[in-house]
């Protein structure tokens, strides 16, 4: 594999992944529109293991909170601030899991793989995000976050399997419907990726694990350093952005390239 491939497909998934935008769906498009091959698993594991080490980075006084507080929640006790948020993002990933096992065991994870599909939730799903943008409230913040609005997040974050959603586009939309303040909306959305990223890039990793040869390792290593770089600046990109603008650059982004996949779908 190439060297521009590799950069290309690790950029992509970085920038992508916690923009509200679509990383899976630009990534199914990238083979489908140009001349390039699929990247394959195993760069699709290591894309994932660079943009997991973005978000923790990023976020690591909250993930070190978790991680203190995660024996606690673990035995059921919330009477900690760190084990009150490993509780909720344990909570919120439980939908996604049990709905990515399903589509897999049912083969209806391959199915959805198409422009037309990609095309219409890049558009729907961002005029959805518009609406919650523009309606939603903006009364609370991170510290109102219940067990009740993690399940919520959980089943929102679920829609996400379908190809051009946006895990945190989708989470977001979720999270503002709610109320929760534009910073605090994508804030929650973030965090609650970092357990589903794990458990997607680790049994995608069990699925590679047999493959792996110098030359595979080699790869997935540049492409692990790319993305997170490409993660850690969009991701700082889109917080600072938020302080002052709207979702809207977004979803104008989305819709104007679902009508483009639908008209080539269609046409």
């Amino acid at each position: 594999m190439s060297i521009f491939h590799i950069l290309l497909v690790a950029v992509i998934q970085g920038i992508t992944e916690f923009l509200p935008v679509s990383s899976s769906g630009h990534l199914i498009l990238l083979p489908n529109l140009t001349a390039l091959d699929d990247q394959g698993l195993a760069i699709d594991v290591a894309a994932h293991v660079g943009t997991l080490g973005a978000v923790v980075l990023y976020f690591w006084a909250d993930v070190r909170l978790a991680i203190l507080g995660l024996p606690r929640a673990l035995i059921g006790k919330r009477d900690t601030q760190g084990s009150k948020l490993a509780f909720l993002l344990i909570v919120a990933t439980i939908p996604v899991i049990i709905a990515g096992l399903f589509l897999k065991l049912t083969g209806l994870n391959d199915a959805m793989r198409s422009i037309a599909v990609i095309g219409w939730t890049m558009l729907g799903f961002g005029l959805v995000l518009w609406w919650a943008d523009q309606k939603g409230a903006n009364t609370r913040t991170e510290a109102d976050w219940s067990t009740k609005d993690a399940w919520r997040l959980g089943l929102w974050q679920a829609v996400a399997l379908i190809p051009g959603t946006s895990r945190s586009g989708i989470t977001i939309t979720g999270a503002r419907f709610m109320g929760y303040e534009r910073s605090d909306a994508a804030k929650i959305a973030m965090l609650i990726s970092i357990p589903t990223i794990l458990a997607s890039g680790t049994l995608l990793g069990l699925d590679v694990a047999s493959q792996a040869n110098m030359a595979m390792m080699r790869d997935m290593g540049l492409a692990a350093i790319f993305s997170f770089i490409a993660a850690l600046l969009a991701l700082a990109l889109m917080m600072r952005l938020l302080k002052s603008v709207s979702f809207t650059p977004y979803v104008i982004y989305r819709v104007v390239l679902g009508a483009i996949l639908l008209f080539i779908a269609y046409s």
